[in-house]
């Protein structure tokens, strides 16, 4: 199953998105620029072969629900989303308020 939901957070929206799978569940809240994403992101892989998109993505582990993302600490980010000042430890409300 599919959910797309909006997030809100102050005066923001976000949207979340939610796909349920066999023994997992991917979890994502996005900003027109970028997005914040569960553990399944690969950020190797978006830094290394998808470079010239210019990626702005950040991953966390251990999340289930859209709170555990913004409330989680970034694990890694994409080098696009470091260029705005997202860094590993920065909570992931704060992230997506740097993806606006």
């Amino acid at each position: 199953m599919v959910r797309i939901d909006p997030v809100v957070v102050g005066d923001h929206v976000f949207t979340g998105v939610t796909v349920e799978l066999p023994k997992t569940r991917l979890i994502v809240l996005a900003t027109p620029k970028g997005y914040i994403m569960c553990g399944a992101l690969d950020i190797g892989l978006l830094n290394d072969r998808l470079a010239e998109r210019g990626i702005v993505a950040a991953r966390c582990v251990g999340v289930r629900t859209y709170e555990d993302l913004l409330n989680c600490g970034v694990e890694s980010a994409t080098k696009a989303a470091e260029e705005l000042g997202i860094k590993p430890g920065m909570p992931g409300r704060e992230a997506l308020l740097r993806m606006l």
